[in-house]
């Protein structure tokens, strides 16, 4: 099996997989490769790096999906300490502050605080930019 990088020539990218070389060129010739986004048979193949397997074995995947989540964690601890650190708390104000800002009324800063799920999406179709703090992972020293 090879895989191609397609292009059509409404400028859709696009992959798609073969048997070989020859049957991509027998296909396209036939007008059997169409883009999937519009439809156009205009399909041509693209630069594409071959995939090569290496010799080292990779991780398995659960010690790389608990290496992912571990990061992930971290990652998520360092936002929510930025933001506690960087913006002003201003509790279950935050929806009416938030739009204050963003309405000229209030000074512009940055902020953090709580909001119902109805003023978030309240805010969101208001244009005002909110998006939630991730919560507080667990800390690893305490995990059983």
């Amino acid at each position: 099996m090879i895989r191609y990088a397609l292009k059509c020539d409404a400028a859709h990218e696009f992959e798609a997989w073969f048997s070989a070389s020859a049957d991509y060129d027998d296909q396209a010739e036939r007008g059997l490769v169409e883009c999937p986004f519009c439809g156009s048979r205009t399909v041509e193949k693209q630069i594409m790096a071959p995939a090569v397997s290496g010799t080292r074995k990779s991780a398995a995947p659960d010690d790389m999906r608990q290496k992912m989540q571990t990061m992930m964690l971290e990652a998520a601890r360092e936002v929510r300490a930025h933001v506690e650190q960087n913006f002003d708390y201003v509790g279950d104000a935050f929806a009416r502050e938030a739009r204050d800002i963003h309405e000229g009324r209030s000074e512009k800063r940055e902020i953090y605080g709580e909001a119902s799920p109805a003023e978030v999406k309240k805010l969101k179709e208001d244009g005002v930019p909110c998006a939630p703090l991730p919560a507080l992972p667990p800390d690893p020293s305490k995990a059983n």
